[in-house]
């Protein structure tokens, strides 16, 4: 359970929106700062065992929800106006100007789960960060997902998203037990590039390449063999797309570390506090 109290804050997303932020501050002077950017459909309750647990080890760790998921979401989803891309743009940009703002002098690290790492170009201040780490990210070509899923895909990309939109305005992922509920362009703009093999890259052209190519910042990527939803071939294409970035991949066997599973999500439970965030995570903040 969370040991230290969150500090909720509101951030101006520089686009007429208010996004909810928690603040977990270490006791004393941080020794660093971290920024965790959630998964599609997650919310940044979700994360607060990790940020509190990096909190009592020396780091300011701030947590929020994107426009309209979670504690972020004023209006009702059908009325909103938003996609991935301006959750990079605007979201992603104003916490982490606010997050350097705080951090001074100290490094500023970019914790990246899943959508979280792949929009990660796009966000201005990017160059800010002394390191880049990855969990569970990759790129969401419906072929290339894990076999688990990769029929579900094709069914949720051809038939359930786009008629479910139609009719509710939103994806009511809620209901079905798919991702969560999102908004209408972003449940639409995530399948375009679900549907191409390039992903995001291959439907944002060479401009969102360019952007890619410009992240130099060194990179670390956990990712699990047992990810339902990413394959290996999805992490490395996603991983692909930063040309420029020095990476270094870890592919992490449940077994490696004496559990039967770890998944897309289990990487954020506490019970994986000593397996994962002690031994694959913590060291990589020092650098």
């Amino acid at each position: 359970m969370a040991t230290i109290q969150a500090e909720q804050g509101a951030i101006d997303n520089g686009n007429g929106h208010q996004l909810s932020s928690y603040w977990y501050r270490p006791d004393g002077t941080p020794r660093g700062a971290v920024m965790v950017a959630p998964a599609m459909g997650v919310k940044q309750r979700f994360y607060a065992d990790f940020a509190s647990w990096l909190a009592e080890r020396g780091f300011l760790v701030v947590t929020f929800d994107y426009l309209g998921m979670g504690q972020s979401r004023q209006v009702p989803l059908r009325q909103l106006e938003v996609d991935i891309l301006d959750w990079a743009r605007y979201d992603c940009s104003a916490v982490l100007a606010k997050v350097a703002e705080a951090a001074g002098d100290l490094p500023l690290y970019w914790i990246g789960h899943s959508v979280g790492a792949q929009i990660l170009p796009l966000v201005k201040g990017h160059e800010r960060l002394p390191r880049i780490l990855t969990i569970a990210a990759g790129s969401g070509y419906w072929r290339e997902n894990s076999p688990q899923i990769r029929r579900k895909a094709w069914f949720l990309w051809h038939g359930l998203a786009p008629l479910l939109t139609a009719l509710a305005g939103y994806f009511p992922g809620g209901r079905i037990g798919a991702v969560g509920d999102l908004p209408a362009g972003v449940i639409r703009q995530w399948r375009r590039w679900c549907l191409h093999p390039d992903y995001l890259v291959g439907v944002g052209g060479e401009s969102m390449q360019r952007a890619f190519d410009a992240v130099r910042t060194p990179m670390t990527s956990l990712s699990f063999t047992d990810d339902e939803m990413m394959s290996a071939r999805n992490t490395e294409s996603l991983h692909g797309f930063y040309t420029a970035a020095p990476k270094v991949m870890h592919r992490i066997t449940p077994s490696e570390i004496g559990v039967d599973r770890i998944g897309h999500f289990g990487f954020f439970r506490e019970a994986f506090a000593s397996s994962l965030w002690s031994r694959w995570l913590l060291p990589e903040l020092g650098r």
